[in-house]
């Protein structure tokens, strides 16, 4: 199975990135995974609801051009709300069912334009919270990484 995390924005602090790398050097027992980090937006303080919009709508060409021929999972705040052997039997369902390629997209601080919520396959909450993208990441991988492992029933921490 080829895992591709599709992410508007770059991580800054180290320790983000410290986590994606633990987290891609855990996956890669199970899975191709790669990472593709898109430019995000500048977005100017007081935007208008139009700017923003704008905003999203650039990000979100980026984003489908980066989306290859895959099933798509889009996180997003109003997405269905797994929990970890819930999206553990999702990703294994599709693989037996004959998917080989999952894309997760993560948006940028404005959240995903229409369009890439539209071409979504899925779409995935992990609360009604937001969280920063560079945090998201870490989580999704790890999430990813429980799946896998519950998957194979092996042991990983309640």
């Amino acid at each position: 199975m080829r895992i591709t995390v599709v992410c508007v924005g770059k991580i800054k602090e180290k320790f983000y990135t410290q986590a994606v790398e633990e987290y891609s050097k855990r996956l890669s027992r199970y899975c191709k995974l790669d990472i593709v980090e898109l430019p995000d937006e500048k977005t100017p303080d007081n935007a208008s609801d139009i700017v923003n919009e704008q905003i999203k709508n650039k990000e979100g060409e980026r984003i489908l051009s980066a989306i290859k021929d895959a099933y798509v999972c889009a996180l997003a705040i109003e997405g269905k709300m797994l929990d970890s052997v819930e999206l553990s039997e999702k990703i294994d369902r599709l693989g037996i069912d004959g998917t080989s390629n999952i894309t997760f997209v993560i948006g940028g601080s404005l959240g995903l334009a229409d369009a890439v919520l539209k071409r979504a396959d899925y779409k995935l909450s992990f609360s009604r919270m937001t969280f920063p993208h560079q945090l998201m990441r870490v989580i999704l991988l790890e999430q990813i990484y429980r799946a896998y492992r519950i998957m194979k029933n092996e042991p990983y921490h309640k």
